[in-house]
């Protein structure tokens, strides 16, 4: 690999309760570099490396556009961190991954499953992409951590897709498995309680804190190839808080990345 392309995917069309994701990625990289921190991660990588290429934010118009940006961008040999836009733009964004990756592992960090078959009529939905994801092959294993909401409908899409879910009720972060394949990071802001993240749409009490998200990545026992952070929603957040929090984020994976 050459390097770390970073793009921003302005979408969230597929958002059920609350649009406003859409205006993260440019946000995100505000509070990266405004100079309230410096820009080492905490395993002593610096991101500030010419070696990282920001391709900017993308308007997409139409859903197909996230595979096509997502496609051109893999083919210089780059590994891609994508900052969103709702989590209905991981599902493109995996099946073009999948074209240079047979065999794939997901993590994903999430206070939601998003395995609904469908939901409010739209299978292509922000609550649906890792049953679209799964049901077309495109990861060899998937696994959920943080999860909080977990619905009998989806339970059972777990069981049909050979889903390995960490609930948040019981969740040992020891037990998360080490990957063999090239791994794929999914995070989801709204994973983290919203004591710690309140600008997100949905707000799930009971989450993730950002000092065992952080641990859990710095602890993968794997090869990660991809990511990205999706969710986060400037218009419930409060002090830029969330948007903080997303950056530093941004940091460790792309630590975790090099």
């Amino acid at each position: 690999m050459s390097g770390i392309i970073i793009q921003g995917i302005k979408f969230d069309e597929k958002s059920s309760y609350q649009k406003g994701p859409a205006s993260a990625p440019p946000l995100i990289r505000e509070a990266l570099y405004c100079g309230s921190a410096n820009l080492f991660a905490e395993n002593g990588v610096t991101i500030e490396n010419d070696t990282i290429i920001d391709k900017g934010d993308f308007d997409i118009s139409e859903y197909f556009e996230i595979e096509q940006i997502t496609t051109g961008h893999l083919a210089t040999d780059h590994k891609i961190l994508t900052l969103g836009g709702d989590h209905s733009i991981t599902y493109p964004i995996i099946k073009a991954h999948h074209k240079k990756y047979p065999k794939l592992d997901i993590l994903h960090i999430d206070a939601h499953g998003d395995l609904y078959d469908s939901f409010e009529g739209d299978k292509h939905s922000h609550a649906c992409p890792f049953a679209r994801i799964m049901e077309n092959g495109l990861a060899a294993n998937l696994v959920q951590v943080g999860i909080r909401t977990l619905t009998t409908h989806q339970k059972e899409q777990a069981e049909k897709f050979n889903v390995e879910i960490h609930q948040m009720k019981d969740l040992d972060l020891s037990k998360i498995p080490a990957f063999e394949n090239p791994l794929y990071i999914s995070l989801d802001i709204d994973a983290f309680d919203p004591a710690f993240a309140p600008g997100v749409s949905h707000h799930e009490p009971g989450g993730l804190s950002s000092r065992q998200v952080i641990n859990l990545i710095h602890n993968l026992k794997g090869k990660v190839i991809g990511a990205d952070i999706v969710e986060y929603n400037p218009n419930r957040d409060f002090q830029k808080m969330t948007a903080f929090l997303a950056a530093k984020m941004m940091r460790e994976i792309l630590g975790k990345m090099f």
